[in-house]
């Protein structure tokens, strides 16, 4: 039986692009949040993307104290869906980067529609194609999402 109901959007943010949300509070980007904490899309994090978040706000430029890493931390983890990607075999293109390989495996394995990154290597893959989904920016995403902007 079918519902009548629109599939929810299946994002995978890049960290530069959770950063932008919780952090830097980027005009770009927090339409995006805002979906997700609404409900009108789906976030993804594996082990990875957790732990990789931890370890990018702990660095100085950010001058983030324990308190303010740990409540940017919670407040992503508590949005994002947790996915395990253990078992996942479906071979994909390699990234110039392997710090954003994990993202492209993430991506596929939970079925996402869109890799959302302001990463150059990244988005400079999805002219390989056959992904099964897009990598783009935050505004692209905000743009094929149907998603207003924030006003200044």
């Amino acid at each position: 039986m079918q519902s009548d109901e629109p599939e929810i959007p299946r994002l995978v943010l890049d960290t530069n692009v959770v950063l932008d949300c919780l952090h830097f509070r980027d005009r770009a980007a927090l339409p995006l949040w805002q979906a997700l904490a609404s409900g009108r899309c789906r976030c993804f994090a594996d082990e990875y993307a957790l732990a990789e978040l931890r370890r990018v706000l702990a660095y100085p430029e950010f001058r983030l104290d324990a308190i303010s890493q740990e409540a940017i931390w919670m407040q992503y983890r508590e949005l994002a869906e947790p996915f395990e990607v253990r078992g996942f075999c479906r071979k994909l293109p390699r990234c110039r980067d392997p710090d954003d390989q994990p993202f492209l495996i993430l991506a596929a394995a939970a079925g996402a529609g869109l890799l959302v990154s302001k990463d150059r290597a990244l988005l400079e893959m999805n002219r390989r194609g056959g992904l099964g989904f897009a990598i783009v920016t935050p505004a692209a995403a905000c743009r094929r999402l149907g998603l207003d902007a924030v006003a200044p």
